[in-house]
């Protein structure tokens, strides 16, 4: 068999596309948090209380999505939002720790009772013999919204109570979190609180971009390796590619986001595009700031454009007072008294269904929920889009009439 180099090469490039698309689909995040080193002492140390003193605490970790709060625990333990009630809940804690009503993988008993059996052996223990147990509710806030708390209320008691060890810790991206608590609930908890602020700087950032995607020591080819991280590295100290992953870092430290930038550029790397050039993470990062809502505006029907220019201008000349359906047909109907063309005349229901359409779509919103009893066509409206981006929907809108154009440009409808 005769292998040639060309072959050769499209085995490496799927290798590589096959290392790096694994490592950014599933997200893989670093071995130790970065930027929020403090927090994750400040959780260990607790945590060691519990275990080896035998002292019993509950924590919040509170911080937005992506701040890292799932990988300030991932050290100890994997989390995941599989439990999404009371009940579903303390059959899991249940199961996992083999109380009497569980026999292998299934939980015998009503609620009440799967409570009982957990209060009563966690009561049994003591702070010298007993193994500590440590309890973590992601998405802390949802378990909050449960009926009387009472999970979270028995939790928290039993960790004021001088019983088993345990640690109850929260995570949540809720910042008035606190206040969704029962006052009793409220009562038994410590108020301790570790708040994920991100000290990560943009060469940290930066270097996590090259790490990313570079590739392994014990890479097959050590050769193809060693010159694409040379590519990955020139790729790094470009200044257009700083610009771009400034934006990024300003825009969210988010790991997360950061994977979805790099396996856009990904995307691009073939046999004829052997590495990845900035103009792949300049095209990256416009798709990834890509504005949803002007792409939506690119399947809308033309009478459905239409309607929008003619919300732009009740919005200018109104400076933003809220509109309806009956005003939108009028500045619509002044449009078409300028033009003869009648691919424009359509009948009110039609108008009506289209109007509907946007609704539907989230791109018009009624001021007041309560109007809903108000005839349709009277009823007061938000556009939920603002100039620039239905300008910049028009320029891409495929075979936009000229017309419609000049219309959507016009100071005045």
């Amino acid at each position: 068999m005769i292998i040639s180099d060309c072959d050769v090469c499209i085995r490496l490039r799927f290798q590589v596309q096959e290392i790096l698309r694994e490592r950014l689909c599933c997200q893989k995040l670093p071995d130790r948090p970065e930027g929020v080193e403090a927090q994750h002492k400040h959780l260990l140390e607790l945590l060691k209380r519990t275990a080896v003193h035998g002292e019993s605490n509950s924590v919040l970790i509170v911080g937005p999505r992506g701040a890292g709060k799932t990988m300030v625990n991932a050290f100890l333990f994997a989390v995941g939002l599989l439990q999404t009630d009371d009940r579903i809940a303390l059959k899991e804690i249940t199961r996992q720790l083999h109380l009497e009503n569980a026999v292998g993988d299934k939980v015998f008993g009503s609620f009440a009772e799967n409570l009982a059996f957990l209060l009563e052996a966690l009561k049994k223990g003591d702070r010298s013999s007993s193994r500590p147990v440590l309890f973590v509710l992601d998405e802390f806030d949802l378990f909050a919204h449960h009926k009387n708390q009472t999970l979270l209320y028995n939790l928290f008691d039993v960790s004021q109570s001088a019983q088993a060890p345990i640690a109850v810790v929260g995570i949540t991206c809720r910042l008035d979190v606190l206040e969704l608590l029962e006052k009793r609930v409220k009562s038994r908890f410590s108020h301790r609180q570790i708040h994920l602020l991100s000290s990560l700087t943009f060469p940290q950032y930066l270097e996590r971009v090259r790490t990313q995607l570079s590739l392994p020591d014990d890479f097959p080819d050590g050769k193809f390796a060693e010159d694409w991280n040379a590519s990955v590295k020139t790729l790094c100290e470009d200044k257009s590619v700083e610009d771009v992953l400034q934006r990024h870092f300003n825009s969210s430290k988010d790991a997360r986001s950061m994977h979805m930038l790099l396996m856009f550029c990904l995307s691009r790397v073939s046999v004829s595009r052997p590495a990845i050039k900035p103009a792949d993470l300049l095209e990256a990062s416009r798709l990834c700031f890509a504005d949803a809502k002007a792409n939506m505006l690119h399947g809308l029907s033309i009478l459905e454009l239409c309607l929008i220019i003619a919300m732009k201008h009740l919005n200018d000349v109104y400076e933003g007072e809220p509109f309806n359906l009956q005003m939108v047909h009028n500045e619509f109907k002044k449009f078409l008294q300028r033009k003869s063309n009648s691919m424009y005349n359509f009948d009110q229901p039609v108008i009506m269904k289209a109007f509907e359409h946007l609704q539907q779509l989230e791109l018009i919103r009624p001021v007041d929920s309560s109007s809903a009893k108000i005839q349709r066509e009277y009823q007061l409206m938000r556009l939920m889009i603002d100039h620039s981006q239905i300008m910049e929907a028009l320029q891409k809108y495929p075979q936009c009439p000229t017309d419609v154009k000049q219309w959507a440009m016009s100071a005045f409808g």
